[in-house]
Parts: structure tokens; C-alpha cells; sequence
């Protein structure tokens, strides 16, 4: 066989091409987007919650690619609206596991929600972070809950407000496992410090007439409402019990109020004087605080009236995440979950935040909050809180194959019956 120039160039070329093959591919790889897929309702009811955490989602992931993105690469964001509807959560982690291949999962709002998608998620090994405050017990190696938890917060609010106004307590709160759970623990902490629970009242998230229930308080004559009610509906409580002329009669604790800037959108008297405990509010005076506040404001194509903690703990949820990213060297599940047990922390705009190993939940500060003519004024602040809740059922480091949401038997735990 005879072989002129021409082919051994195009012989010698060929070989190149072929030994460079697997570095161009590696390269190539490498350049590939680490993918963030969110799944916050953006109409439907929660929407209140829902835009701002989106929008502070998505401040976090322009920041971080702005520095250069995480393991030298970029963060490609893919958002979905389940539209305050479980099918379309369900479908939607279905799309983010399955068709998008997402590295993490940043989603739910609602308890129901959260319960909807998180053993999907669990199935398709698809990392999860659920940075919503809630009523505690979920106790999943492939979940982290970033939000306050009722030992966190609920056990200082409750002695708090009735230190202030009496031991007599009635409850108010949303019909599904959020509002029925922290009932039983206002009802527990009660309880603890002396007081008596007059009533549990549960109503569904569509219930916008609030009358025979208002007759009802009446009629009780507690020294305090404490309210677990959730979504655009059950603002109507707070106008209609205003309208009653009882918030000066019978005052107001909530451990969800506020969370959207449900006192901007209620008259100043229907707020006044109701106390909060969160784990973070917009009037933390910090210049971290400050800065993220500025900051999420100017890049949200909606204006964000109030930022709360649902909005706050998703700007440090993704944070979270990218340090165990950067800390595992790798966007891959199994090293990312064992590097943010570790434990991760980070400063964020609510203050230090710390995973806690044994649970996936967060050891973070909590702070009760009084409504003062529309504003809300920090009264205390309460450090490095653990979910104390939660570790009274779950232990990942001895068992790290669970996959539960212990709700009955943490309240059993607890002494609630």
C-alpha cells in the first residue's frame, strides 16, 4: 500500500483528534450547568409567600454564578408555578428529577406539599431542600428543612404572650398537617407554663368567612388568639376580627403572620399589637441584613412589599447548598449531602446558621417581634436554637436510612397525646 503526504496528515490529524477526544469531552463536561430547579407557587393562593422566595432564589443563584459559579461551574436555574396545587407539584419534581436531571431541589411551601414530592424526590435520589418554616418531625437523609421549627420558635412565643395577657389560650389555625401539628404544640406549651387551651379551631385554606368563629371567641373570652392560619384566604380572619372591635379586646400571637406582609395589607388597627417569633425579620439591623434586603429589592422584577422568613430562608438555602458544594468539591448527591453534615454553616442576612447533622434542620436564632402601627419591632432575641422537636425522633447519624415524617410520634415524644 502506498502512502502519500495528504494521508499522513489526514492520518496524523485523525490521531490528534483522537487522543485530544476524552480532554475536550472532560472539558466539556466540566462546562456543563449544575442545575437548580425551583418549584415555588407563583399564583393560586400562596403566591404572597411564593414570588418573594423565588425572587431571593433567584438573587442567591446570580450571585453566586457571578462569582465565578461553584466547582468552575455555573448555576443554570430552572423554575416552575404549581399554582398552590398538589397534582402540579407532584408533576413538576416528577419534570426536575426525571427530564431535567436537576443536581438540587428547592421547593414547597405547605406541609402537604413538601409531604407530596419529598419521597418522589427521594426516589429519583434527587437532593431537597424545603426552606420553609413548619411544624417539624421530618426526619429524611436526602432532606434538609432549613425553616424554624415549633421548639424554636412556638416554645418562646407561647410564654412570651401569655406572660403578657393570661394563661386562657384559643387557636385558630389551617386545616392541613402544619396548622393541625403546631396546634398540638401551642396546646403542649400551654400547658407547660400554667395556661389553659379554651379552643382548637382548624379551618381549610379556602375559607374566607371567619363570622360564627369570631362569635365563638367572643363567647370564650380568652386572654389571647393564637393563629396558624396560612394563605391569601384566611387574611380575611384578621380584617373581620378587627372588624369586630376584638383586637383591643382580645389580642393576637400568630406564628405565621407577617410572613408575607399580611400587616401592610391589613388596616394598622387590625395588627396592632400582635406578637411574632420567627427566624428572621425584615428589621434584623445588620449591614449582611441590610444589604440583601437592598439587594433582593433591586433585582425582583415584583415589588416585595415585606421580607420575611420564608423569603430570607430561601436566599440562605441556596447558600447552604453551594458551601456544600464547594466543600465536596462536586455538585454529585451523595458527596453534597455528606459535606453539609459535616456540618455547613454560613452568615446569612437572619444571623449564623448551622446544620445540624443528626436531623438535616438548622441550629439558627430565633427573635419574637411586636406590630407596632404597621411596622414590626424586635422585643427578643434567642441564639442558636437547635430543633429540639425533631431530635426527639430523629437521629440520621445512627440511622441513615429514614425516609419518615415522624408527626405522631413526635408529638408522642413530646407528651402530646
Amino acid at each position: 500500500m502506498s502512502l502519500n503526504r495528504r494521508t499522513l496528515l489526514k492520518g496524523a490529524s485523525a490521531a490528534s483528534m483522537a487522543l485530544a477526544a476524552p480532554a475536550l469531552i472532560g472539558r466539556a463536561a466540566a462546562a456543563d450547568p449544575i442545575k437548580l430547579v425551583a418549584i415555588l407557587d407563583q399564583s393560586g393562593g400562596l403566591d404572597l409567600l411564593g414570588r418573594p422566595m423565588l425572587a431571593a432564589t433567584k438573587l442567591a443563584v446570580d450571585e453566586i454564578n457571578a462569582a465565578g459559579g461553584l466547582v468552575d461551574r455555573q448555576i443554570e436555574m430552572i423554575s416552575y408555578d404549581p399554582q398552590t396545587t398538589i397534582q402540579f407539584y407532584t408533576q413538576f419534581a416528577t419534570q426536575a428529577a426525571a427530564g431535567d436531571r436537576a443536581d438540587v431541589v428547592h421547593a414547597g411551601i405547605t406541609s402537604a406539599s413538601r409531604e407530596a414530592i419529598r419521597p418522589l424526590l427521594n426516589r429519583y435520589q434527587s437532593l431537597y431542600f424545603y426552606n420553609t418554616l413548619y411544624e417539624g418531625g421530618v426526619c429524611d437523609m436526602n432532606n434538609f428543612c432549613t425553616g424554624s421549627t415549633p421548639a424554636q420558635t412556638v416554645e418562646k412565643l407561647v410564654p412570651y404572650a401569655m406572660k403578657k395577657w393570661g394563661p386562657k389560650v384559643y387557636v385558630v389555625a389551617a386545616d392541613y398537617n402544619y396548622g393541625q401539628i403546631t396546634a398540638q404544640w401551642v396546646k403542649k406549651y400551654v400547658a407547660d407554663n400554667g395556661g389553659e387551651t379554651v379552643d382548637i379551631e382548624f379551618f381549610p385554606l379556602d375559607v374566607s368567612n371567619f363570622g360564627p368563629s369570631i362569635q365563638k371567641i367572643q363567647a370564650a373570652k380568652p386572654d389571647f388568639v393564637m393563629s396558624a392560619l396560612v394563605g391569601a384566604a384566611h387574611i380575611s380572619f384578621y380584617r373581620q376580627y378587627a372588624g369586630a372591635g376584638l383586637t383591643t379586646q382580645i389580642p393576637l400571637a400568630s406564628t405565621t403572620f407577617g410572613l408575607g406582609g399580611e400587616h401592610l395589607l391589613v388596616s394598622p388597627e387590625a395588627a396592632e399589637g400582635m406578637l411574632l417569633c420567627y427566624a428572621y425579620f425584615e428589621e434584623i439591623d445588620t449591614p449582611a441584613n441590610k444589604d440583601f434586603i437592598e439587594k433582593l429589592r433591586a433585582s425582583s422584577s415584583d415589588e416585595i412589599p415585606y421580607v420575611g422568613e420564608t423569603t430570607a430562608r430561601s436566599y440562605e438555602g441556596v447558600y447552604l447548598w453551594a458551601e456544600g458544594v464547594k466543600k465536596a468539591g462536586t455538585a454529585d448527591r451523595a458527596a453534597v449531602i455528606e459535606a453539609l453534615r459535616s456540618p455547613v454553616s454560613f452568615d446569612g442576612p437572619s444571623g449564623h446558621l448551622t446544620i445540624e447533622p443528626k436531623t438535616n434542620h438548622l441550629v439558627q436564632n430565633v427573635y419574637i417581634g411586636e406590630i407596632k402601627n404597621q411596622k414590626i419591632e424586635i422585643i427578643e432575641e434567642f441564639d442558636a436554637q437547635p430543633p429540639s422537636d425533631t431530635l426527639l425522633v430523629c437521629d440520621l447519624d445512627a440511622n441513615p436510612n429514614q425516609s419518615t415524617f415522624y408527626f405522631e410520634n413526635g408529638l408522642a415524644a413530646a407528651g402530646i397525646e
